[in-house]
């Protein structure tokens, strides 16, 4: 059965509902979320950062594969090294082929525990999956194999879905979804194999969408991540909040952008009442609030 989404989630108003609370009178949670993908050479990449001469796209795709392969050569060590220093342990969304070809970054992950969330097997869209099924199945099964347990969590390439793919998720065991991106607070959408949760993932404080197709300068995502904060914090003082911040190695673990990243997370040390959670954390607070 394809439900529509308005199917399987009622429309709400966030001032129709009760407040969801915090534990020790906290505001807000920031959800950190790193992403990491594997590119296929001999696949169309799965976004440029040099467009083909006469935009002709052209295969092997060797400049824009480089870029991202930069990311986890390089640029997911600076994240290794922030997240150690701040005691963060954020979300990890992860193509599961990645364990593989890149066994090195997700080991270090897992030793520094990372929530592992799956994010299919290789970067493309769940559209183009012959069997869509049996890509979630492998997808899951291949995490919980190398992390030991079975991820509750996922997110969609560009957080595509088709009609069907609630279903097939919550059949593979996943909990929550992070491809909603239609509210500040869980909810619970209905499916044929049961519930799933939607967290507020988010594609405003993305660093894709910010720096590769809105085009902003490095610094613009301190002054987005800022402004989004402050504001959240505020409301936070009458019902929690939740917000995530979406980072990529070959894009925020650049040299020249690094550098506002750690100064996002400087300016939310300044304030009491925040915390960091995890994509599990997250679901089980939710699950407790709506008990």
């Amino acid at each position: 059965m394809s439900l529509q989404p308005r199917d399987r989630a009622a429309y709400s108003a966030i001032v129709d509902r009760p407040p969801l609370r915090l534990p020790g009178d906290a505001r807000i949670v920031v959800w950190s979320i790193v992403n990491l993908e594997v590119w296929d050479i001999a696949k169309p990449m799965a976004r440029q950062v040099l467009p083909a001469p006469t935009g002709q796209v052209l295969l092997p795709d060797v400049p824009n594969w480089s870029w991202h392969e930069y990311g986890m050569r390089v640029g997911v060590w600076r994240f290794f090294k922030l997240y150690e220093r701040l005691g963060i342990a954020p979300t990890l969304s992860i193509n599961a082929r990645v364990c593989q070809d890149y066994e090195r970054v997700a080991r270090q992950a897992h030793e520094a525990g990372w929530e592992f969330m799956g994010h299919s097997w290789e970067q493309g869209p769940i559209h183009k999956e012959a069997d869509q099924r049996a890509m979630i199945h492998r997808s899951m099964d291949a995490l919980e194999r190398f992390t030991g347990t079975r991820p509750v969590g996922w997110l969609g390439p560009g957080l595509t879905q088709t009609l069907e793919t609630p279903e097939l998720l919550a059949e593979a065991g996943v909990r929550y979804i992070g491809d909603w991106v239609y509210d500040d607070e869980p909810t619970t959408i209905h499916t044929e194999k049961g519930p799933l949760v939607t967290l507020p993932y988010t594609v405003e404080l993305n660093d894709i969408p910010m720096m590769l197709v809105q085009h902003h300068e490095s610094d613009y995502l301190l002054r987005r991540a800022i402004d989004q904060f402050d504001r959240l914090y505020e409301e936070g003082a009458e019902r929690a909040k939740i917000m995530s911040i979406a980072i990529h190695p070959y894009i925020s673990g650049q040299p020249h952008r690094i550098k506002y990243l750690e100064r996002f997370y400087e300016h939310v040390a300044k304030h009491s009442g925040v915390l960091h959670w995890n994509g599990v954390q997250l679901l089980d607070w939710y699950k407790g609030q709506s008990q």
